[in-house]
């Protein structure tokens, strides 16, 4: 099997991809609520001669190519659902829901691996293994759609050696991709807290339990967290969005609420934050004879690329695009469910270029004007397909 006969068919497919693609875009829907969405990738790929099994974490969608005699099986994600955004582009295929729009890119990632599916289908008779291809509900909504399909058993019967997943990414220019060996990017987890005192007349403080100044001292403490108790090599962050005090000039609220997030690339450093959060939280408000709660709901791991796995992938994208065209990411603070996976098998995940300056399209992830250059279906999909296929022929 030679890149350009999957360029071949990648450029064959295009036109279908696109149409599938502005399908999606134009029908969005919000984590696990993909109803619609699993249904159209289901039949689409019952088009091509694939059996899915659907309802997998609730809307999630699997199926399983199979080339010739081969143990090996590596998996293909992409996730499906949408955001709570007012879409502001004034395309022909812009959101048909209001308030709810594709602005992370995952009709590019669920058009693109449908895109894999055909060409994997029309080559399996010149590769060793089985392929499975995983559509995954909610990876913008905790627990994560990933967590739960891995509970549901999506890498076993038979167990998946390996993992793919790219991302939309318009910083990069359509046509190339980066790849982060290693650590790529943070876990996740979400801080709810909050100080309980006795609120009054702001004039009498002396007979009050001012949570104020308590929660203020709280989140000094917290902030102090990485540059005291964390190696400066560490990556890591306690950020406070929130505050809610419903006091007034002239009044002390009863209670101070408070919001925030941690970050860490290290599973060892995510877990002696998030009890040093908790340690200091209610030592703090006790210190003062205030009641606290605390409440640490823990988010998406760290998302560690496979050093080994990445590297072959990095080569075989230089041979087929180009070494112009292949780019080293740096390491980022954001989150992916797709984390999970990296957690269980060895996993690859790249930022896939959509951007393109020439015709305007720049807006970042998460914004109601983003968009793609859909020229980018075709290295989403054929990229996609060549590193399944060489990672098995690696595998056999």
């Amino acid at each position: 099997m030679s890149p350009e006969r999957i360029k071949e068919l990648s450029r064959q497919y295009f036109e279908h991809v696109r149409t599938l693609r502005r399908h999606l875009h134009s029908h969005p829907e919000l984590s696990f609520q993909e109803h619609e969405t699993a249904a159209f990738v289901a039949e689409e790929l019952r088009n091509m001669g694939l059996q899915p099994h659907t309802g997998i974490a609730g809307t999630g969608v699997t199926a399983i190519i199979e080339g010739q005699a081969g143990s090996a099986v590596i998996a293909l994600r992409a996730d499906m659902d949408a955001l709570p955004i007012q879409e502001e582009n004034e395309v022909e295929y812009r959101s048909q829901h209001d308030g709810v729009m594709h602005a992370c890119g995952h009709d590019v990632h669920t058009s693109s691996l449908l895109g894999a599916a055909r060409i994997l289908q029309e080559t399996k008779d010149n590769w060793r293994g089985s392929i499975r291809l995983i559509f995954q509900p909610g990876e913008e909504k905790l627990p994560g759609g990933a967590s739960t399909m891995i509970a549901e058993g999506v890498l076993k019967n038979p167990s998946v050696d390996g993992i793919f997943g790219q991302h939309a990414f318009t910083p990069y220019k359509v046509g190339t991709v980066a790849f982060c060996p290693g650590r790529m990017m943070a876990s996740t987890d979400e801080l709810y807290l909050t100080v309980r005192g006795k609120g009054g007349h702001a004039a009498y403080p002396h007979l009050l339990k001012d949570p104020v100044p308590v929660a203020a001292r709280i989140i000094d403490a917290l902030h102090q967290i990485t540059g005291r108790l964390i190696s400066p090599l560490e990556p890591a962050v306690v950020s406070i969005g929130k505050v809610e005090a419903r006091g007034a000039t002239n009044v002390i609220p009863d209670e101070v609420h408070m919001e925030g997030t941690v970050r860490a690339m290290n599973e060892d450093i995510r877990n002696t934050i998030l009890e040093a959060v908790e340690r200091i939280t209610r030592q703090t408000a006790a210190a003062s004879g205030m009641e606290v709660v605390v409440d640490i709901r823990r988010g998406y791991p760290s998302l560690v690329n496979d050093v080994e796995m990445t590297g072959r992938a990095i080569a075989r994208a230089e041979n087929y695009l180009g070494k112009e065209q292949v780019f080293l990411a740096e390491p980022r603070m954001g989150a992916e469910d797709f984390a999970f996976y990296s957690q269980e098998i060895p996993a690859c995940f790249y930022r896939l270029g959509t951007g393109n300056p020439e015709k305007g399209i720049t807006s970042f992830i998460h914004t109601p004007t983003f968009d793609i250059d859909e020229d980018a279906l075709m290295t989403g999909m054929g990229l996609m397909a060549w590193n399944a296929i060489e990672e098995l022929q690696f595998r056999s």
